[in-house]
């Protein structure tokens, strides 16, 4: 493959502001588990299952900062892969990108298909229209990242904003149905069991590196980055804690369907439209998930493309909008071969699932790691970079078997770096990246 440097191009537009930064962290983070993940983990613990919550709203917020710091600090398109470069060197940051690059053409698809798959079956309709409500989805995202990052950020507010008004709406029609009686025996199943409800939750809460790879487009980076995250991460707090009280006051996790518990939340104040308005509240949440991390890795792959760590192709950008359109045609062909695959049934989503998901973790340990070191010189903000390094860690080995898909990935990476010519890798200009004196002080 050609992976010669990409030549330096026209400076990206600053235009997220702090409004659309909060839209893009709460679309990153506030995923397809908000839907299913109160009903499983009320099912595992029971009414116990609220202090897994409490505990890990709290958690939230060294996790979203620990991100948020990096990118206010070192605002990059190569995110979390460029914390890891200028911590650990040029290969590990590349190898940190290639991971989380290696995440978005198989996770994306995964969201659309949950998200569809709500709608669908409020609606009646088979598995062939759940493909193509996905399709149209993954098209959708793709096509608003291509107008550029104004109309992303425009979008992300006007779709956030649709999902918190209508969750909230459920969790309002619901509290009539609430009974003390729904919250005894309050630990059923033991004190283990809110550990195991508190090691799952962890997926409702990761999602915040996904927008450090777009923090070199912010108009104010230490503002968006640190006054962002903490806004996010607050709002985010308070919704999934009230959808978790919802699920359990109602008993709506019980007879089986944990799985389905949003859906019963809601249905009991709205009827049979319930079931209906809760698929289109998951097709919102999935879109903006795909939309902020089809962004942050086309982002990503310009990045790669440009420091010669992937083919040359991948760093093209818009002439009009600057836009990655090397990493979105990249990402375009990886959808279209990951629903091709699941089309023909030849995969199952609970088998494509758990892919990304030891990839995503790898990448909030290396970007932690990165923090500790750059960040010395201020002990809080090395604590909580340390915070969140541990708790990463302590995650990752109940990802099972799924860990060959990394090691797949850093496989091939480091092959390919043995059968690259060295001269190949030439170093250029970062177009995307644009510190202030301080910063660039601080990296002497």
């Amino acid at each position: 493959m050609n992976t010669a440097a990409v030549p330096a191009e026209q400076p990206v537009k600053r235009t997220i502001g702090l409004p659309q930064a909060i839209a893009l962290y709460i679309g990153s983070v506030l995923g397809s588990g908000i839907l299913v993940v109160p009903g499983l983990a009320a099912e595992i613990a029971g009414p116990a299952s609220l202090l897994a919550w409490g505990f890990m709203a709290i958690l939230i917020l060294p996790m979203a900062l620990s991100m948020g710091l990096l990118a206010a600090r070192f605002p990059d398109a190569g995110g979390v892969s460029h914390f890891a470069e200028m911590a650990f060197g040029p290969k590990i940051g590349a190898l940190t990108g290639w991971l989380f690059l290696a995440s978005v053409p198989i996770g994306a698809p995964v969201a659309a298909l949950t998200g569809a798959g709500y709608l669908t079956d409020a609606l009646g309709l088979g598995e062939p229209y759940r493909v193509a409500v996905a399709c149209v989805m993954l098209v959708v995202a793709l096509g608003i990242n291509a107008a550029g990052m104004k109309l992303v950020g425009g979008v992300q507010i006007a779709v956030v904003l649709a999902i918190i008004v209508v969750l909230a709406a459920g969790i309002a029609v619901s509290i009539p149905h609430l009974s003390r009686e729904a919250f005894t025996p309050f630990l059923p199943n033991g004190w283990l069991s809110v550990g195991k409800a508190t090691a799952l939750l962890f997926w409702c809460f990761i999602g915040w590196e996904a927008v450090s790879h777009l923090s070199a487009e912010f108009k104010n980076p230490k503002k968006a980055g640190v006054q962002g995250v903490i806004v996010a991460a607050l709002l985010l707090g308070v919704l999934y804690t009230l959808t978790a009280v919802a699920t359990v006051g109602t008993a709506s996790y019980h007879d089986g369907q944990a799985e389905a518990s949003l859906s019963r939340v809601i249905g009991m104040g709205l009827g049979s439209a319930g079931g209906v308005a809760t698929g289109v509240v998951a097709v919102l949440i999935c879109t903006a998930t795909i939309i902020a991390y089809s962004g942050a890795a086309s982002r990503l792959a310009y990045s790669l493309a440009k420091r010669g760590e992937a083919p040359r192709m991948l760093g093209r950008l818009s002439r009009r909008s600057s836009t990655p359109l090397g990493g979105l045609a990249f990402l375009a062909a990886c959808f279209a071969i990951v629903m091709t695959v699941y089309g023909k049934g030849i995969v199952s989503l609970s088998e494509l699932i758990r892919f990304p998901n030891a990839t995503f973790i790898l990448t909030y340990i290396s970007g932690t790691a990165a923090g500790i070191r750059l960040l010395k010189g201020n002990s809080w903000q090395v604590r909580i970079c340390a915070l969140s390094c541990f708790c990463s860690l302590a995650v990752f080995p109940f990802v099972g078997t799924a860990a060959w898909y990394p090691l797949l990935i850093a496989a091939g990476f480091s092959l390919a770096s043995f059968l690259r010519n060295p001269k190949h890798a030439v170093d250029v200009p970062r177009v995307f990246q644009k510190e202030d004196p301080e910063d660039m002080h601080s990296h002497k």
